[in-house]
């Protein structure tokens, strides 16, 4: 339900995103479009915030006959303005949530189509052609929406994750090689949390990124993790951010130091993972 409710927001800001470009433009009267459009993404957001307070309780049934009456009124609105943009990037963001990923990406090309200005639109394509395992299509499509809105966070982020998911293929294609893509990726995340400095998750990614290396920067992957985990809540988060150093140091074959950080992870849902650290720590141990 959070990824509807998240799509939903995506929608309303975009939507208020487009008409605001619109409306620089010489003072003129809302169209019927417009306030059709406007109509459709209030009662998105009417139908998930009910779905999220019943929770549990939620009517699924209920759920899956309103999005589908959501579905049919944006049919009928391109329908009656098959040249309305925003129309076509909005009702693309909710089929390819609901799952509906084909069809998503056929309205969203439409939209490119008519307003090739629209980054998230780029963004999006490249996002449904990558988990349908089109990662070398996918790519132009992203960074076409990185030049668009090149301080946007989520794209590059995107970037870095595609180059890691797609790597062998890049590689195959010979756009890149595993040196060249390794310092894309690497920028990529770095980029994204340079950007957005507040989000956790992108701060997290890349410092993991270095991990991920063809030769692992060990010494920068365990200043990262530390520099991490200042910044951390006291508890699973920072234990969580400690295990990722302690494997570092496994690695770097600093074992006793890695021992000792080990018994400092105490948080229940956490032991599975440090049992395998710990299992890890014997086997060195014994080499």
């Amino acid at each position: 339900m959070r990824i509807f409710l998240k799509t939903l927001a995506v929608a309303a800001g975009l939507l208020a995103a487009l008409l605001l470009r619109a409306a620089e433009a010489p003072p003129r009267a809302e169209t019927l479009a417009e306030k059709t459009l406007k109509e459709i993404v209030t009662r998105q957001r009417d139908i998930f915030a009910r779905a999220e307070k019943e929770g549990e309780h939620l009517d699924m049934a209920w759920l899956r006959g309103e999005l589908q009456s959501v579905i049919h009124s944006y049919d009928v609105l391109i329908q009656k303005s098959p040249d309305f943009a925003p129309a076509y990037v909005t009702y693309g963001l909710l089929l390819g949530q609901v799952g509906m990923t084909r069809e998503a990406v056929g309205i969203l090309l439409k939209a490119n189509k008519l307003d090739a200005e629209i980054p998230v639109v780029k963004n999006e394509i490249a996002r449904f052609l990558a988990e349908d395992g089109k990662v070398v299509e996918a790519l132009p499509w992203l960074t076409a929406a990185i030049e668009l809105e090149p301080q946007e966070p989520l794209y590059h982020y995107h970037l870095g994750k595609l180059l890691t998911e797609g790597r062998d293929e890049f590689i195959k294609t010979g756009q890149f090689t595993r040196a060249s893509l390794d310092q894309a990726m690497l920028q990529a995340f770095a980029r994204a949390a340079e950007l957005a400095p507040d989000n956790f998750g992108y701060a997290y990614r890349s410092a993991e990124a270095y991990n991920d290396l063809e030769v692992p920067q060990w010494d920068t992957a365990l200043a990262r993790w530390s520099a991490l985990e200042t910044r951390a809540q006291p508890g699973i988060e920072q234990q969580t951010i400690r295990l990722q150093a302690i494997n570092v140091l496994i690695k770097m074959g600093r074992l006793d130091h890695a021992s000792a950080i080990l018994v400092t992870v105490t948080e229940p849902v956490l032991q599975k993972q440090k049992q395998t650290l710990l299992d890890s720590l014997t086997k060195a141990g014994a080499k």
